[in-house]
């Protein structure tokens, strides 16, 4: 059994396709190389090239291997879902060439905007919103199955699915396994390692993450947003923040775990774009040093 690393473009600040504040996508997968990952996934549809000779030839001559794909959108409105669902086809055509990919992660759109923090959605859903929602993640799994990758529905602050209790009532609404992300549990007040422990059968991928929870405990107080949050550091370097991933992923070893996973480090936005190099070389070192 083997457990292979991979990172992501939200490692390097990205969250949209195309932003001044984030590196270009070739810059992005030359660090990635560079600090010795193995694989990577595409970050926001959009942000790598997404026609398959191009990003063949990108990912083979830095030896990286396509780990997955991402869509988003609210999962309570069909508008949306019929666009998300148009994503999924042309972005499974596309995974399906790479033999690595196995996976689409899908989050539920945040209820605060990406950069002003305003609601954009309604704050909470009534039960019959969250059928609707749960409806429609099974219904965006099942497309995703159709072409034999993996769903993977990935909880996130401020969304409908955050924290542990909504995502154990969304596990118990539909089939869908997780994309487990350890610093977005911390950040909603988890304990990952239990909830591994005792959802690891339901949990076919991971973004290893790390989050400080004093930055965590100023954000509640000041109520921040989260983009607020992560510019204030709140998610930090795996080995600097409450995760004993030695003990993680000795655990994930014992029960067998044969696949990928994902580092992620939320920074956006960049004040300089020197400094994700560095800290995803010193990321891949540090998870050497224990057990991956």
């Amino acid at each position: 059994m083997a457990i292979r690393v991979g990172t992501a473009p939200d490692s390097w600040g990205v969250w949209f396709p195309a932003n001044d504040r984030q590196p270009p996508w070739d810059r992005c997968l030359d660090e990635m190389q560079a600090a010795g990952y193995e694989g990577v996934e595409l970050g926001p549809w959009g942000y790598l090239p997404n026609d398959e000779k191009t990003l063949k030839f990108e990912l083979g001559r830095r030896n990286l291997e396509l780990v997955a794909g991402t869509i988003s959108g609210d999962f309570t409105d069909e508008a949306s879902m019929e666009k998300m669902c148009k994503t999924i086809e042309e972005m499974a055509g596309l995974l399906t060439r790479f033999p690595s990919a196995g996976y689409i992660v899908m989050i539920q759109d945040r209820y605060t905007d990406e950069l002003t923090g305003d609601y954009c959605l309604p704050r909470h859903l009534t039960g019959g919103q969250k059928q609707v929602l749960y409806k429609n993640i099974q219904r965006a799994g099942d497309l995703v199955r159709g072409y034999g990758i993996v769903p993977a529905l990935h909880p996130h602050v401020e969304c409908y699915i955050d924290t542990e209790d909504e995502i154990e009532e969304m596990l118990e609404n539909t089939d869908i396994g997780l994309c487990f992300d350890t610093g977005h549990n911390i950040y909603s007040g988890g304990n990952p390692l239990a909830f591994y422990k005792k959802h690891h059968g339901r949990i076919p991928f991971l973004h290893i993450k790390e989050c400080d929870p004093k930055i965590v405990g100023l954000a509640k107080a000041n109520a921040w947003t989260f983009p607020k949050a992560v510019a204030e550091g709140a998610m930090c370097e795996p080995g600097s923040g409450s995760i004993d991933f030695a003990e993680f992923f000795a655990f994930m070893k014992q029960i067998g775990y044969d696949g990928w996973v994902v580092v992620e480090q939320d920074m956006y936005p960049l004040d300089d774009f020197g400094k994700p190099a560095k800290i995803a070389a010193r990321t891949r070192q540090y998870l050497k040093s224990v057990g991956i």
